[in-house]
């Protein structure tokens, strides 16, 4: 496992629990608007933390947290997550995953094998605008559309999110979502945050305003469409 960076406390990262957070390193996707590129480009630069101190410290918190948000990066890359995660769970922890969705064979392996609770997966955005948006030249949606299928149908607890870049997501590309996944059973707008750790700082937020205007149109069938850390 290739893990740089651990949250020992949150209250944010998984619904409803007291967790910890644990961020791997590397991804598969070039995300231009990527909160955390410094992990995604440079996850050699980090501190490792060794799984072994984690589980050390998930040992002593038990009875305090109740869950782990897996997070990256991309987790599914990590050729050891699976017996990694069988290993918090033994210590009697709820497993979440935040994933892209390009390894839809990772997500069913996890799940069939009892190791994953919770998914949070990225839309990056309507399937016709997916690639640009990835910051690839190219890229197979249908890896996306199989993850998508699949735990929809699957019967984990799950969210669907999209952070909403200016430049990149348009009302078209939300109608084109609102299809693509009708009746999904959360999703939630996150508007884009400007920083100093975005891979390439050129984009804009939308407005609170602007941010309802998609999500009206997103409720028409997907009713619990929300949005995530907008004042």
């Amino acid at each position: 496992m290739q893990i740089c960076g651990f949250n020992k406390t949150t209250l944010l990262d998984y619904p409803e629990h007291i967790a910890a957070t644990i961020f791997t390193g590397g991804c598969n996707f070039r995300c231009p608007f990527c909160q955390n590129g410094g992990l995604v480009l440079h996850p050699e630069d980090y501190v490792s933390t060794t799984p072994e101190e984690i589980l050390a410290f998930l040992q002593k918190r038990k009875g305090i947290l109740s869950g782990v948000c897996i997070t990256g990066g991309e987790p599914t890359l990590q050729s050891d997550l699976a017996p990694f995660i069988e290993s918090i769970k033994k210590l009697g922890y709820l497993i979440k995953l935040d994933t892209n969705g390009y390894q839809p064979d990772v997500i069913q392996y996890l799940y069939e094998k009892g190791l994953i609770d919770y998914i949070a997966m990225d839309i990056k955005n309507s399937l016709t605008h997916y690639v640009q948006t990835t910051g690839l030249p190219s890229l197979d949606t249908k890896k996306i559309q199989l993850s998508v299928e699949y735990i929809m149908q699957s019967g984990i607890d799950y969210e669907f999110r999209t952070t909403v870049v200016k430049e990149l997501h348009a009302m078209e590309d939300f109608i084109e979502i609102k299809n693509w996944i009708a009746g999904c059973k959360r999703y939630y707008l996150q508007s884009y945050v400007d920083s100093e750790h975005v891979i390439c700082r050129q984009f804009h937020a939308y407005s609170k305003e602007e941010l309802l205007t998609f999500t009206d149109v997103l409720k028409e069938q997907i009713p619990n469409t929300f949005l995530r850390g907008v004042e």
